[in-house]
């Protein structure tokens, strides 16, 4: 697999170990494993960045380099990183500081597996709480010389940081920029909104993204609601957001209050996330934010379709096929944005999404340390 960052990789092994580089390269499935997962590097901050299983192999690669267990012998009778101390390093990295504990124990492992299946090792061991990188990745024998890579993989990893830091401060001041002009008389501030909506953006920008323009799409609606007819209360729709973007953690993304509504975003058709999302709040209405250009129609009958081949009963399918309250699409978002651009929402929308980018991204600018 070839891609922009795919020289970066091969400029550090070639410091370090000059004509044989390309063989390190080629033999080491490890160098492979984290070439695949740098391919966002040079794509921009709005590209889905891989973080999670990356750090999971630095902060064991870094653990057995300050241990000095690189020196023969040594790893043998190591007794393994403690869980807390990796979970907490990983957390204080660069975009690190909502990482769950997922890649440590279990998803680096399987995702490597199914790049090379006929591989017969993991490379992150584990034992209760303890863990090991596996030598085996570290050390490359070639023409009867072994090296070590440990150190050329840190660099590689520190220069994707770097890259990936660089790209989303461009992201941030552009998004600055446009709050420190008259936005509303500006063009390009709707192409930018409208370019993270792309079916090609980072889960989590584009969530975030979704959430500002719902916000205010929603904004300046009212509706009177009471417990007496003659007194009743008049109210804003607020939306809310309940927890991080692209969590996995089983939560609702968007509530809405004071109707009690539900939101879900969610990329993918697979009916099956759908019903899931359903059952979690017991069959309870939810409106579905997907990031897809088909048309709602469309959409809807691929849903049912699916559902219908894996539950081949009626009643099952139309009665979760009711709980889908309304299906939002992309087109429906730029429809909305459009229409608080008008209203002169676009400002406000702008500065929640800077916000929200970047209390999800871990991301502090000058700006924001000389105001602390």
């Amino acid at each position: 697999m070839e891609h922009s960052f795919t020289a970066t990789i091969r400029s550090i092994l070639e410091k370090s170990y000059g004509i044989r580089s390309e063989e390190i390269f080629q033999n080491s499935l490890l160098i492979q494993y984290i070439n695949e997962k740098t391919r966002s590097a040079n794509k921009g901050s709005k590209s889905r960045s891989s973080f999670a299983n990356l750090y999971a192999i630095y902060v064991l690669v870094e653990d057995y380099l300050k241990k000095g267990l690189d020196k023969k012998g040594r790893y043998l009778k190591y007794e393994g990183a403690i869980f807390s101390d990796l979970f907490e390093r990983q957390r204080a990295l660069p975009f690190g500081d909502k990482l769950q504990n997922h890649a440590l124990n279990h998803r680096m492992n399987s995702e490597f597996k199914k790049f090379f299946p006929k591989c017969g090792f993991e490379p992150i061991v584990r034992q209760t709480n303890r863990y090991w990188i596996n030598e085996k990745f570290l050390k490359i024998k070639i023409n009867g010389t072994q090296y070590n890579i440990s150190q050329e993989i840190l660099e590689i990893i520190n220069k994707y940081i770097e890259v990936k830091k660089a790209s989303f401060s461009e992201f941030i001041n552009n998004l600055k920029q446009m709050q420190e002009i008259n936005t509303n008389d500006d063009r390009n501030a709707p192409k930018l909104i409208i370019s993270l909506l792309s079916p090609k953006v980072d889960a989590r920008i584009f969530e975030i993204v979704s959430y500002s323009i719902l916000k205010y799409h929603f904004h300046d609606q009212k509706i009177f609601w009471g417990f007496d007819i003659k007194k009743l209360n008049e109210e804003n729709l607020k939306l809310y957001k309940t927890g991080r973007t692209n969590a996995n953690d089983g939560g609702i993304d968007f509530v809405m209050k004071p109707l009690g509504r539900f939101f879900q975003v969610t990329e993918t058709l697979d009916f099956k996330k759908y019903f899931l999302d359903i059952d979690k709040i017991e069959k309870f209405p939810i409106t579905f934010i997907i990031k897809s250009d088909e048309d709602v129609d469309v959409i809807k009958k691929k849903i049912e379709k699916n559902a219908y081949e894996m539950y081949p009963i009626e009643r099952i399918v139309v009665s979760y096929m009711k709980c889908i309250e309304e299906i939002i699409n992309v087109p429906m978002l730029k429809s909305f944005l459009v229409l608080s651009i008008e209203k002169g929402f676009l400002p406000n929308i702008i500065e929640e999404i800077l916000i929200q980018s970047k209390v999800e991204f871990n991301f502090q600018d000058d700006d924001d340390s000389d105001d602390e």
